[in-house]
């Protein structure tokens, strides 16, 4: 019967998470139309922002309710999940466009995020002022994003913005504006209800499988709270805004170390558990590393780049359930 009552939640969660990510990606491109902003920025913070909230709520659960493994693993495991498989399907639906500031901009900082994060975690523990150093380096970067998109918008991205505003007349913009902001807020609220569901019933099954908290945080967990992200991506890849479906991937790592476990440590200190440290975030680093030369050698990553990045996830998740 818990079983069975597993399998529902799954099920559950995963039709609210499809629901969910439709209204955030049908929103969030609209706003970016009615605000003047690029829909790349919109992605690396609207829709990452609501796309990370599962991770947000399972982490600050995990480490209140005394399972460290879990809130950590959920981020490392989500960061490594969102570039090797979300990146790698959404490619394979549509071939990614690289968005002007990508290269020099997002990714330099995710990497940095990344990094920063592996040296505070070395000692094994992530205290109240890392939290806090965390959180305050994530406004930075939202507000230097936003100050990107007004004032350095390249031509292309210009030209792209108004022929999809051309003829809009200013009146109709702010009921626009309200339905749209609205569909971003039940959009948002609907992933971290399925992303709830999902969750508790994998590590349900999870744990009747036998799993530590460690793989459980970094698998099921991972793959559970990063549905979101897939869920968007895919909606904005069949839907041809594939720059969306990129800094939405891009911002929710940034926001998944800098906000998820910057939030977590502030709400309770966290350890760290030395296996993570030891060997998945390097897989998290080598993944983010990977993705560099695919975003620089051209204009997009192409289906066959997406299906180098599921391959080496397949690998990662092989290698992580034999140790």
């Amino acid at each position: 019967m818990e079983m069975l009552l597993a399998l529902l939640a799954i099920v559950l969660g995963l039709g609210l998470l499809a629901g969910g990510g439709e209204a955030l990606v049908r929103g969030a491109t609209t706003i970016a139309r009615v605000a003047g902003l690029t829909p790349a920025v919109i992605g690396l913070t609207v829709v990452a922002a609501g796309t990370s909230l599962p991770e947000l709520v399972v982490s600050i659960m995990a480490a209140v309710r005394g399972t460290p493994d879990i809130a950590v693993g959920n981020v490392v495991g989500s960061n490594i999940f969102n570039i090797a498989m979300v990146l790698g399907a959404a490619a394979l639906v549509s071939p990614l466009k690289i968005h002007g500031t990508a290269v020099r901009l997002e990714w330099p900082v995710m990497f940095l995020a990344s990094w920063i994060g592996f040296l505070l975690m070395r000692d094994l523990r992530l205290d109240r002022m890392e939290g806090g150093f965390f959180v305050a380096s994530l406004v930075v970067f939202v507000a230097y994003s936003v100050y990107i998109a007004k004032y350095e918008v390249s031509q292309e991205e210009q030209s792209d913005y108004a022929s999809e505003t051309e003829g809009r007349s200013l009146h109709p913009r702010t009921k626009e504006l309200a339905l749209s902001i609205l569909a971003v807020v039940a959009g948002s609220g609907l992933l971290v209800l399925g992303g709830k569901f999902l969750v508790d019933g994998s590590v349900a099954i999870a744990r009747y499988a036998g799993m530590t908290e460690r793989v459980i945080g970094l698998t099921v967990v991972a793959v559970g709270t990063s549905a979101p992200e897939l869920a968007a991506s895919l909606v904005a890849a069949s839907r041809g805004r594939t720059d969306l479906a990129l800094a939405n991937i891009i911002g929710s790592n940034i926001f998944n170390i800098l906000g998820i476990l910057g939030v977590t440590a502030l709400v309770h200190p966290i350890p760290i558990a030395e296996g993570i440290v030891r060997t998945d975030v390097w897989w998290m680093l080598g993944f983010a590393v990977v993705l560099l030369p695919m975003m620089w050698r051209g204009k997009s990553i192409s289906r066959l780049e997406g299906g180098i990045l599921l391959g080496g996830y397949a690998t990662y998740v092989l290698i992580l359930l034999r140790s």
